[in-house]
């Protein structure tokens, strides 16, 4: 009797001690981990009790807060000019959360470990819970004019500004886009409504176009094809070289020809078939010449290069996750003749349209994309202050300031392809147009590319823009680039 009575002691000790054990590792290690575990209805009921942390832009306009209500809860999400800033903020809702409200949360709702001081010390004060404050390298003006500039055009398709010096995001706009107020409601059912009306939508206004779709870049590439050459050593913006007509690509029966066929002439070519300045074809976009170019470089000397602009890259974060830039290995210098021109499996985000521009108005220095830039502690003790960081060296200030040279031409030569339909009064811009064939749009019309920067000779803002099915680069998506650019550098002279 006596040893059974031990032996149940024993295992009654064990489980205590197992017991204590647990309940300790619960709370001194896997408190943070259950507390953010969706499933927790105390911590889903007490994100509600308190208020969150304001979203702001780099010049304070709030564009996500958290307003007093009656009722359960105490404070509801709400969003001042909701569609214009979706892509940015993304939504909180009852059951997840996207954009800055997700990547920012726990600073957000006040659970980050570097706000536990701040918040025991309202503990033995009394006041209540608060989040930090988030502000952005958003620019409102540049934001909203990025944002009616594709309104306007009714397609799908993206905007993104960068201060090319820093990495900063100025705009991120994406269209068509949705009001996440609908999606902040506490009513369960509704919510869910709504959440499948969006989704059954075949525009995707949920769908990040600035960073979660990817586009052929078309002619724009012709940047990562002149860098190339550029940097080989063997080439000048004033080197002449071959400019046929078409161009038959080896080992098919496939000719390469320009837009609409037309010859590649500047007037000393009479035969069509001859050769012209490297700049004179990339202001007018000659196909045949950076195709010929791209097999002379090589697949592998241009995947090299479109790596350095940021492409192929998987982690790219700003805080928002960034889908994936393609430049694949080209088995065949036919189809680096396509890579070369920015077609066949090339895919880029309008933020890599824009990462292009940035690195070579900032001397061949790419700086690494980011979107938060301050984040400040209810007492306005600071948390979080961005440090702009090199993500890579793409050119040599050399090969940045030739492409620069040919850049500036496509703008303000007369021959250049965005002369003529980009309204750019007395600004000093650089760009390059693309026209990108992807085949599905229901326009029946290309993809229209354009990036660019300015002033060019002091820039302080580069942008990448997309359209979907907007036809060619300089009539849809070139002017939507200066109405941003001219936007941003208006706020700056009123600072």
């Amino acid at each position: 009797m006596n040893r059974a009575l031990r032996r149940i002691s024993l295992a009654c000790l064990v489980m205590f001690v197992l017991l204590l054990a647990n309940a300790n590792y619960l709370q001194g290690f896997a408190a943070n981990n259950l507390a953010n575990k969706p499933g927790n209805s105390r911590t889903f009921s007490q994100q509600f009790q308190y208020q969150r942390g304001s979203i702001v832009t780099a010049d304070n306009k709030t564009i996500a807060e958290s307003r007093p209500v009656k009722g359960i809860y105490k404070y509801q999400r709400y969003y001042p000019d909701g569609t214009v800033y979706a892509p940015v903020t993304g939504y909180d809702s009852i059951y997840s959360a996207t954009g800055i409200e997700q990547a920012e949360d726990r600073l957000l709702s006040g659970s980050d470990p570097a706000l536990a001081v701040h918040n025991l010390v309202d503990m033995i004060t009394g006041k209540p819970k608060k989040g930090a404050r988030v502000q952005l390298t958003i620019n409102s003006a540049a934001q909203q004019a990025a944002y009616d500039g594709l309104k306007a055009m009714g397609l799908q398709g993206g905007v993104v500004a960068l201060d090319p010096r820093t990495g900063a995001v100025l705009a991120l706009a994406s269209y068509p886009s949705f009001d996440p107020n609908d999606l902040a409601t506490f009513n369960g059912t509704q919510l869910i409504k709504v959440d499948k009306k969006l989704l059954a939508d075949p525009n995707q206004p949920l769908r990040n176009k600035a960073l979660d779709d990817t586009f052929p870049p078309g002619s724009t590439f012709k940047i990562v094809t002149s860098s190339t050459a550029f940097s080989s050593g063997k080439y000048t913006p004033t080197t002449r070289v071959f400019a046929p007509t078409s161009l038959t690509l080896p080992d098919t029966s496939n000719k390469l020809i320009n837009f609409d066929g037309e010859g590649c002439n500047d007037g000393s070519n009479p035969t069509g078939n001859g050769k012209v300045p490297l700049i004179y074809a990339f202001t007018v976009s000659c196909n045949t010449v950076f195709g010929d170019l791209g097999m002379h470089l090589g697949g592998a000397a241009l995947r090299s290069q479109a790596v350095k602009f940021g492409m192929n890259d998987p982690n790219l974060t700003i805080p928002l996750p960034v889908a994936q830039s393609n430049y694949p290995p080209v088995s065949t210098p036919a189809f680096t003749a396509y890579s070369a021109i920015g077609q066949y499996n090339d895919t880029v985000t309008p933020l890599q349209e824009a990462m292009f521009s940035a690195a070579i108005a900032n001397n061949g220095t790419l700086m690494k994309p980011y979107m938060v830039q301050k984040v400040t502690a209810p007492d306005l003790a600071s948390l979080v202050t961005a440090n702009p960081t090199t993500l890579s060296q793409t050119v040599s200030p050399e090969v940045a300031a030739n492409v620069k040279q040919l850049m500036i031409s496509v703008v303000q030569s007369p021959a250049g392809t965005a002369h003529a339909t980009a309204d750019i009064g007395n600004l000093d811009i650089a760009g390059k147009t693309g026209t990108a064939q992807n085949g599905i749009n229901n326009t029946g019309l290309d993809d229209a590319v354009f990036t660019g920067f300015a002033p060019a000779s002091n820039p302080k803002i580069a942008v990448g823009v997309v359209v979907r099915g907007g036809g060619q680069g300089a009539d849809a998506s070139a002017p939507i680039a200066v109405k941003v650019i001219q936007a941003y550098l208006a706020s700056l002279a009123r600072q």
